[in-house]
């Protein structure tokens, strides 16, 4: 595989955040009178951004939800993930082998808003590998499945898309991933957190690991 940069996703990919961030959702959905599983709400908004879904919430508890609403969601996700998050299992110390042997050409690129990602990154001990090289879909026109901000990635580290690999858990990511023009390999350790093996295949990646510990061999820089 012949590429000079990584790109990585976030939520389920560097930190282990969805269970935490939907547990929220869906508890606040609930006193919209919106019941839904924890499992069901994984499926319905994992990957997605959520200012781009209060229309669907807003139809399905037949009450206006707006700005005011997501404001307080996401203080009280901040308030549950600076007490929970912790990082995907084995990331650390591939993001630290990836970091020194590509001389800081790695990225995170994610469709969360900045202070969620940097919140994470901070909480976990990843943001020295990615300071200055974070991305958020808050901050394009189009958050993912567009590729835009796999696109400002690229850019930012002075690679074209096409030598650039995205590491990438949902469907939804690894759809924006192909249309920047990147490779993308799917991160899948089973769940309902992540999208299955065969889904990330489907949308376009070239291969699925489920072992962060493994990233590196893919890649052909483990020690």
């Amino acid at each position: 595989m012949k590429f000079q940069a990584v790109i990585f996703d976030c939520d389920g990919v560097l930190v282990d955040s969805e269970h935490i961030s939907t547990g929220v959702l869906r508890d606040m959905l609930q006193e919209l009178g919106v019941v839904m599983t924890h499992e069901a709400v994984l499926r319905r908004f994992v990957g997605k951004t959520m200012k781009d879904e209060l229309a669907w919430i807003s139809e399905a508890s037949g009450r206006a939800v707006g700005p005011e609403w997501l404001s307080e969601f996401w203080r009280r996700r901040n308030e549950a993930l600076s007490k929970q998050v912790q990082a995907i299992p084995n990331v650390l110390e591939t993001v630290e082998l990836l970091h020194r042997r590509l001389d800081g050409r790695i990225a995170c690129a994610s469709g969360a808003d900045r202070v969620k990602l940097e919140l994470q990154l901070t909480k976990t001990g990843l943001m020295p590998y990615f300071q200055g090289r974070t991305f958020s879909g808050y901050e394009m026109a189009q958050s993912k499945p567009s590729p835009e901000v796999y696109l400002a990635a690229a850019a930012a580290l002075k690679t074209e898309p096409g030598a650039c690999v995205v590491i990438e858990d949902s469907v939804t990511g690894v759809t924006a991933g192909v249309a920047a023009g990147a490779t993308v390999l799917g991160y899948s350790p089973g769940g309902p957190a992540h999208s299955p093996a065969e889904a990330l295949l489907g949308s376009g990646a070239i291969a699925v690991f489920a072992d962060m510990a493994k990233l590196p061999a893919l890649l052909g820089l483990d020690d």
